[in-house]
């Protein structure tokens, strides 16, 4: 009953989707029978409804408007292998550091595109070819204001009310189904001179086409690279997050790699029988649950009841009036741009806004796959910067002294009790406190570079220090080289499992030398003073050496 129930809510929303991304609307019907198949008998969640969905939208338009049906075919295809490589690689979990200003920008900005995509089929208006570009577009819309259709909009505000209000009549029949059920009869019977599906498209084949693979463009395949890559990054993130969404609904976890290998096989298989790209759909998903869907069964029959709809009743989709599937489209565009968690992001820190503001303006303005490569791009140059922020490196001054435990302790400024003693001449503390990165090695070289006289040991305490990479182990080599340039030595105390494993992996601990890592500060300090004795010795003149 639930695959049912999703079947009929996906017929009108893989129509509309198909439809706005400028395909014949038949292509949105096979991706959500074929790849919703695939991606509900394959996949890491057990109740994931997969199909077009409308992230994909402005993407797809852009890809056929440059490189025609053929480069989609491919590009998705491509996609499909990259889904299927992150999947077997085992990097599901790395989708869920995608930033969160990032994609609310990018939905919001997905949204306000798909909602600009509809204004002329809602209103009727009698134009030419939509420019792609957002401000001509509108441009072009008020130009065209003046030819509005008045029967074209009471059928689009008829439409629009049904979506709006029928949850109170039902909530077992859906909204999307009824109002184009509504319509469609509302049109035929007054007949009603409004443009429908038949009219645009001529003909919706009733049967799936045979499996056939794609011609390469003329233009290659290396142009399709940048946004298959895109293609990628949605459909993992869109999947994900629906799987999520479902696991808080049902009280389940899902396997994100799992989820990901059948993402990609279904985008590899959609495009052999003319479909398009296809993800985890979040609201069919919810609708699968809430009408009582708990395998995957649900989302096979989904994808099974939609077959039976194309081959009995796909000459009735031609009756469909445009303008109720525009209605749909702008509901999905409401609900899809989360005005409220990006109202919420506008009282964040300013440098989440400036990506917020930076993604959803580059989807709207420029091109979608711009816009999610740049972001996240500026998200982890930020991250970078905060993560450089947290690492502090300060020297220790004062005094030294033991605990009841006997380990060392420190006071910065004079010594307040007689137990505790200078430290020793000669030797200089620093402690590194956060992940020493690449954005904090700067940091270990400018403090201990600005030391007029440098010390004859150095001590570096890095108890608090939770990883290392190749740039913070380079800085660790240059201010040992430095040490031992001035005829001195360095030591690392207290290293964390995490660093000396890397250290020790990069084969860096026989240069700083293995009695020179120290476990614990009582080590280091009896360590850099018998280093201290042995250099003084050195330096010495030769008559004077013990």
């Amino acid at each position: 009953m639930a695959g049912l129930v999703v079947g009929i809510v996906a017929l009108p929303l893989a129509l509309a989707f198909a439809i706005a991304s400028g395909v014949p609307p038949e292509k949105g019907l096979y991706t959500a029978i074929v790849a919703g198949f695939i991606i509900s008998l394959l996949g890491g969640s057990r109740v994931q409804i997969g199909g077009p969905t409308g992230a994909f939208v402005i993407i797809i338009a852009g890809i056929v408007g440059k490189h025609g049906i053929d480069g989609l075919a491919i590009c998705t295809m491509l996609a499909g292998a990259i889904l299927l490589i992150l999947g077997l690689a085992r990097m599901g979990n790395l989708i869920k550091f995608i930033p969160y200003p990032v994609t609310t920008g990018f939905t919001a900005g997905i949204a306000v595109v798909i909602f600009s995509s509809q204004i002329r089929d809602l209103l009727g208006l009698r134009m030419g070819g939509v420019p792609a570009d957002f401000f001509e577009k509108w441009a072009a819309i008020f130009g065209a204001l003046a030819t509005t259709h008045w029967p074209t909009v009471a059928v689009a505000a008829g439409t629009l009310a049904i979506l709006v209000g029928w949850h109170r009549v039902s909530r077992l029949v859906p909204a999307p189904f009824v109002a184009m059920v509504v319509a469609t009869a509302a049109v035929a019977f007054f007949e009603l001179p409004v443009e429908t599906v038949g009219s645009r498209f001529h003909s919706i084949p009733a049967m799936l086409p045979m499996p056939s693979l794609p011609e390469i463009p003329s233009a290659g395949i290396a142009e399709l690279v940048s946004p298959a890559v895109s293609i990628a990054l949605l459909a993992a993130i869109e999947s994900l997050l629906s799987a999520v969404v479902a696991d808080t609904m049902i009280g389940t976890r899902h396997d994100s790699n799992q989820e990901l290998v059948a993402q990609g096989i279904a985008n590899i298989f959609s495009p052999l029988f003319g479909g398009i790209p296809a993800t985890g759909a979040i609201a069919r998903t919810a609708t699968n649950v809430r009408t009582g869907g708990r395998t995957p069964v649900a989302g096979m029959i989904h994808a099974l009841t939609i077959l039976l709809i194309l081959v009995l009743f796909g000459r009735y989709a031609l009756m469909v009036p445009l303008a109720t599937l525009a209605a749909i489209l702008v509901i999905v565009a409401y609900h899809m741009s989360e005005w409220r968690s990006f109202r919420s992001l506008l009282s964040a820190p300013r440098s989440d806004i400036a990506v917020l503001l930076l993604t959803f303006t580059l989807t709207v303005v420029v091109d979608l796959t711009v816009a999610v490569q740049v972001g996240v791009v500026a998200a982890a140059l930020l991250f970078m910067k905060r993560m450089a922020e947290v690492t502090d490196v300060s020297g220790i001054t004062g005094s030294v002294g033991e605990n009841e435990d006997g380990d060392v302790t420190f006071s910065r400024g004079r010594a307040v009790t007689i137990d505790r003693e200078p430290i020793p001449e000669g030797i200089e503390i620093y402690e590194v406190q956060g992940p020493f990165f690449f954005g904090a090695a700067d940091k270990l070289r400018e403090v201990i570079g600005g030391i007029a006289k440098p010390a004859r040991v150095v001590i570096l305490r890095m108890r608090h220090v939770p990883a290392i990479d190749a740039t913070g182990m380079h800085a660790l080599e240059q201010v040992l080289d430095r040490c031992r340039a001035n005829g001195g030595e360095m030591i690392l105390s207290e290293v964390r499992p995490g660093p000396l494993r890397t250290l020790l992996a990069a084969g860096k601990l026989q240069k700083f030398g293995r009695r020179n890592i120290a476990q614990s500060m009582n080590s280091a300090m009896r360590r850099a003073m018998v280093l201290v004795e042995e250099l003084r010795g050195l330096a010495a003149p030769p008559d004077q050496r013990g």
